[in-house]
């Protein structure tokens, strides 16, 4: 058996393992909290509805208001002509003129394409000698009919030669009127030859140039109306039961930036099967700068809304946070708040204030980053 003064010794010299290893475990634990950052804080602190001091002179001390404002839900659809119009050719010919381009204004009755008529021309002449060689037919009929009426009531001639004459009279009639009709016939396919527009517009695009044979039903161009334009949005059928024909909503138009009122012309009484929408046609005055195709979108009035807003000029961004001097009994204090949507008047507030409270709004109208270190 070890003698006490070994054991001593041996008890020692464990003490003395352990103590090393626990300051060591002990060490590694420090170090990996010190490199974790927990001995020192990651974000200056910053006193909220800390000690205030006395409101400068040389600002503007404004009130918190609570704005109550309509709701409204987006639709978004296209600008379309409310009268837009293909013009085509009922002829096969081939284009001889074209007298326009995309883009232009154009008046009702304007020629713009000529195609080439002379075929038509000849036909017409043919038909003019038609009617002419029917006219001088029936004229002798007529004579000859007259003729044989004198001699009946002579005597001089029989009922057979009279009818025979009256016969040959109603055919030179016909004959006549089938020449005039022909030439009728002819006259409009010549007019066709040039065809004009249809009503006051602008021209969307032309198809054809000089050259290109046509044919019938093909299109020539296209025209729309440009002082009457709507906006067609997909509403889907939760929304759609809001609107009415007759309605005045906002519409707004992305590409101007601009909103203007419109008037719900059309609501078609059918549901798109794939996404459960209906077709919602809204006309209304349109200002310049307005074309078929454009992206726009209705605004579809739900409830009312109520916000708080504030200037802008009053918010301050200090880091991540943003702040405001708050006026309280003369003394100012600084506050953390959430802002949300820019308005026309100012900016909304979502936390940090209530109605009727004042904040300050520096005099030189301070906004943006801000260091603060105090």
């Amino acid at each position: 058996m070890a003698n006490p003064g070994q054991l001593l010794s041996r008890w020692k010299s464990w003490m003395m393992r352990a103590v090393v290893a626990i300051g060591f475990v002990v060490g590694v634990v420090v170090l990996l909290l010190w490199l974790a950052g927990k001995f020192t804080p990651k974000v200056p602190a910053v006193v909220v509805e800390g000690m205030g001091h006395e409101a400068p002179t040389n600002g503007q001390v404004v009130t918190v208001r609570l704005v109550t404002r309509p709701l409204y839900e987006q639709a978004v659809g296209s600008i379309r002509a409310v009268h837009e119009t293909s013009v085509g050719s009922k002829i096969l010919a081939r284009v001889v003129e074209v007298d326009l381009k995309a883009g232009q204004k154009v008046t009702q009755g304007q020629v713009l394409v000529r195609l080439d008529d002379s075929d038509l021309k000849a036909k017409f002449q043919q038909a003019q000698a038609a009617i002419a060689a029917a006219e001088a037919r029936r004229a002798q009929a007529a004579l000859d009919e007259q003729r044989l009426a004198q001699l009946l009531k002579s005597h001089a001639a029989n009922q057979h030669e009279y009818d025979t004459a009256a016969t040959k009279l109603r055919s030179a009639d016909a004959d006549l009127r089938q020449a005039q009709e022909t030439a009728n016939e002819v006259q409009a396919m010549l007019d066709y030859a040039t065809v004009r527009a249809t009503m006051d517009g602008v021209v969307v695009d032309k198809k054809i140039d000089v050259g290109d044979m046509v044919t019938p039903g093909q299109v020539l161009l296209t025209l729309f109306d440009p002082t009457r334009m709507q906006l067609v949005a997909s509403v889907r059928e939760s929304l759609a039961h809001r609107l009415a024909v007759g309605q005045t909503i906002g519409v707004q138009v992305d590409v101007l930036d601009k909103l203007c009122s419109g008037t719900v012309s059309e609501v078609v009484p059918e549901a798109q099967s794939a996404s459960r929408s209906f077709q919602v046609k809204v006309t209304g005055p349109c200002p310049a700068g307005i074309y078929s195709g454009m992206f726009g979108r209705i605004l579809i009035p739900l409830q009312e809304e109520q916000l708080l807003v504030i200037p802008r000029e009053a918010v301050r961004n200090i880091g991540q946070l943003q702040m405001v001097d708050v006026v309280q009994e003369g003394q100012v204090q600084r506050r953390a708040i959430r802002t949300g949507r820019e308005l026309e008047d100012g900016l909304e507030v979502l936390s940090g204030l209530r109605a009727g409270e004042q904040v300050l709004v520096p005099a030189d109208g301070l906004r943006g980053q801000e260091a603060d270190h105090g």
